[in-house]
């Protein structure tokens, strides 16, 4: 008669880490209590990293010819905005802008004003995939300008983490 393991059980926050009928030894311990270690402040992480960009990205923004997007955020916000603001009063609104998520996302204060202010201002950075088709695509493939807009999925992603824990009861 062959021999059936049990199912495993799921691990929750109550389940002990190990039984002390089979304890964990060597290398694999170790990675498993740095995964763990990580897994519990993952969002602070994804919080704090994705701040550090847009606070970095931001402070470029005010600094002459410093940043690689600023003509294309210049371009893109001149239509979204019909022309109605100059490009002198566009940057360094754009500028204060991402710096004032970066630093919310960094300290967690205003959080949620902050993920607010970020999706509207993803909602603008990926307009300009429509706006300005020329210098986003070529051939259907996207150019380095696309492919420095088509990231931006990452921080999506990562500011979906955030504003799910931010949103969750607790």
């Amino acid at each position: 008669m062959a021999r059936t393991r049990p199912l495993p059980v799921p691990r929750t926050d109550e389940t002990p880490a190990s039984s002390p009928a089979a304890p964990r030894r060597g290398p694999a311990t170790l990675l498993h209590r740095a995964a763990e270690y990580y897994r519990l402040r993952s969002l602070a992480a994804l919080r704090i990293s994705t701040g550090l960009i847009f606070l970095c990205f931001g402070a470029l923004k005010l600094v002459p010819s410093a940043s690689p997007a600023e003509h294309i955020a210049v371009q893109a916000t001149t239509k979204l905005t019909l022309g109605l603001l100059p490009p002198h009063i566009l940057l360094p609104a754009l500028a204060t802008a991402e710096i004032c998520i970066g630093a919310a996302l960094l300290t967690g204060i205003l959080l949620r004003h902050a993920l607010a202010a970020f999706y509207l201002h993803m909602t603008g950075v990926f307009a300009s995939l429509f706006l300005l088709p020329d210098a986003m695509w070529h051939h259907g493939a996207p150019t380095l300008e696309g492919q420095y807009v088509l990231k931006n999925i990452v921080l999506i992603a990562a500011c979906l983490a955030v504003t799910a824990d931010e949103l969750t009861p607790r």
